[in-house]
């Protein structure tokens, strides 16, 4: 297949000053939020966005794109759909891998580990304080179903906003959140010269340790 693009010529060369090893926090989940806070303030649109692959049990991977809503000293939370197919992945394989790429401010961050369901109260808070349409669009997505038309979709959400429309919208069974335990934590900032530099942490007995990676 012919393309006008020369995919060969395009490259950046990374223009930020090395990363020390004495620059960064022996805790990894400080060193995130510090990087997450400048990815925020630099306005890198939703820096929450992170790529999460899962696999199921013969190894098939899959790989999308979800959304931070929390993270503390457990790990990283999201929500989905229990039905869809990142869940059917991770009732099968429980282990999974984020990325953050936050390619304008030339870093990104790597986390593989454990992913868990997070209690229903936890994700109750969360579902009450959505949008009431985000809220709606729960219940009416069976995420990952086929379906036949973008106006069946739109039929179901009239239909889910009529049935709801006096009263509260509870959180549905089959939607809530889950959290990725950290076992490693990746840091990555570009280099001059395609020299980037790499740092590697990972925890045992609850105490974490780094290593710098060759690029």
């Amino acid at each position: 297949m012919k393309t006008d693009l020369n995919l060969q010529d395009l490259r950046v060369d990374y223009g930020r000053d090395p990363l020390r090893e004495e620059a960064i926090n022996p805790d990894p989940l400080e060193q995130f939020r510090q990087w997450f806070q400048e990815a925020s303030d630099a306005g890198i649109a939703e820096p929450n966005a992170m790529s999460l692959a899962t696999s199921d049990s013969s190894g098939r991977i899959a790989c999308r794109t979800v959304l931070l809503k929390g993270f503390d000293e457990r790990g990283f939370v999201f929500f989905t759909n229990y039905g869809s197919r990142k869940a059917t992945h991770l009732a099968e394989n429980p282990r999974a891998a984020i990325l953050f790429p936050w390619i304008t401010i030339e870093r990104q961050v790597e986390v593989t580990g454990l992913v868990k369901k997070i209690s229903k109260e936890e994700s109750l808070a969360y579902f009450l304080s959505r949008p009431t349409g985000s809220q709606l669009g729960a219940w009416v997505s069976e995420q990952s179903s086929v379906i036949p038309s973008r106006d069946f979709l739109l039929n179901r959400f009239a239909e889910m906003k009529a049935r709801f429309s006096s009263a509260p919208i509870p959180k549905p069974d089959f939607w809530g959140g889950y959290c990725l335990e950290p076992e490693t934590i990746e840091f990555w900032q570009g280099g001059h010269d395609r020299l980037h530099d790499r740092f590697r942490y990972t925890q045992k007995n609850r105490t974490w340790s780094h290593v710098r990676l060759s690029p």
